[in-house]
Order: structure tokens, then C-alpha cells, then sequence
């Protein structure tokens, strides 16, 4: 997204660069064949929300997404950096380049209890299909599974629901940790990040 630097008012520019220095480098979403655009749209709002910059989108058995559904996300995907892959081992690869753990949201008895996960560390969190789930090929790529607490007949929640739950759970750790109070990208990512949402600073 780019925007004209005659349209920047001071207010514009303050909101822009507050939004940059809350973002979190450490943190991504990683969805696996989401079928319901609305459901990832619904997802990146989430992400937007809690400081997750990028978002990695899987689709290697379903037709690769070409628009999200406006209504939920509000144009939250002009904001993140949505990274399309179509092989599961090219975008895994991505992935473990930035992050130092991958975790699946899985129902098994080996799965970890989400309240009982350090969410603060550098950590890729798996979503997967809305009927399937996360399925075992892409597990393989992964440390671990975990689970969000449930006590209903039913122990699956929407894709969105889930994900939403998880990453207010990152957030309220992070914040904790004092992962909120001070710009975390390096400066070259800020730049960039800059300069694409027509962020100038003075000299510039």
C-alpha cells in the first residue's frame, strides 16, 4: 500500500508509525489450505490487531487465494505482509529462516494445553483447513502441537475463533514481557516498512 506524502497529517503519520512500533517481528500466523476467504480475511484482522506484521498463507491443494472478504478484514491484508505459498517444504523453509519454533494447532493427547505455551519466544503458529485441520504432512515441519482448553461436546472452534483466542494469549504474554514498549524491528525492515506506507521522515 502506498499512499501520497501531501495526504500525511500529523495525526495520519503518528497513527502509521505508532502501528510500526508495535509490531511484532517474533510472531506469525501460518494458515494451511483455509478454504473460506472470509475466515482468512477474518484472521489477518486478528493479526493486525495483536502487532503481527507477516502472515503466511499455504495453499497446495486448494487454488491459491486472489482477494480476502473486504467485510472482515477492513482491509487489514493491505497493512500485513502476506506471503502466498503453493509447496509446503519452500514455505516451511521461509518460515524456520525467521522463527525458532513452529507449532500446530492439533487435537491429540501429545498436544500442549495453549496456556501452558511460552508465546513470548520466537514462535509460527499452524492453522489449518476448516474441516480437516492441520493436516500430518504439514505437521512434519513442525515442533510440536497445541491444543486451546475446551469442556463443550464440541472440541473444535471456527478457524478464525482459534486463532483469534490463540493470538490474544501471545499478546497478553508479550505484553507482559514488555514486548509492546519499544520498536523490535531492525531499522532496515522499519524503512522498508516505511516506505511503503508513504511513511517520510524529516530530510527524506
Amino acid at each position: 500500500m502506498l499512499f501520497s506524502q501531501k495526504n500525511m497529517t500529523p495525526q495520519r503519520y503518528n497513527r502509521l508509525t505508532s502501528v510500526l512500533n508495535h509490531r511484532q517481528p517474533d510472531l506469525t500466523v501460518v494458515l494451511e489450505n483455509v478454504f473460506d476467504p472470509h475466515n482468512v480475511s477474518a484472521v489477518m484482522r486478528t493479526c493486525d490487531a495483536v502487532g503481527i506484521q507477516d502472515v503466511y498463507i499455504l495453499n497446495n491443494r486448494i487454488a491459491p487465494h486472489k482477494k480476502w472478504g473486504y467485510k472482515s478484514s477492513s482491509t487489514a491484508a493491505e497493512w500485513l505482509s502476506v506471503h502466498q505459498f503453493t509447496d509446503a517444504e519452500t514455505c516451511f523453509k521461509e518460515i524456520r529462516k525467521k522463527y525458532e519454533k513452529i507449532y500446530a494447532s492439533y487435537l491429540g493427547d501429545g498436544s500442549l494445553q495453549l496456556y501452558n505455551m511460552n508465546l513470548s519466544e520466537s514462535i509460527a503458529l499452524v492453522f489449518g483447513n476448516e474441516t480437516f485441520g492441520v493436516s500430518d504432512e504439514i505437521r512434519k515441519y513442525t515442533d510440536g502441537d497445541f491444543i486451546i482448553p475446551q469442556v463443550g461436546i464440541i472440541k473444535s472452534l471456527n478457524i478464525s475463533v482459534a486463532c483469534a483466542v490463540t493470538l490474544y494469549e501471545a499478546f497478553r504474554q508479550k505484553k507482559e514481557k514488555g514486548h509492546y514498549q519499544k520498536p523490535r524491528f531492525r531499522e532496515n525492515e522499519m524503512k522498508e516498512l516505511k516506505n511503503r506506507w508513504g511513511i517520510k521522515e524529516d530530510g527524506e
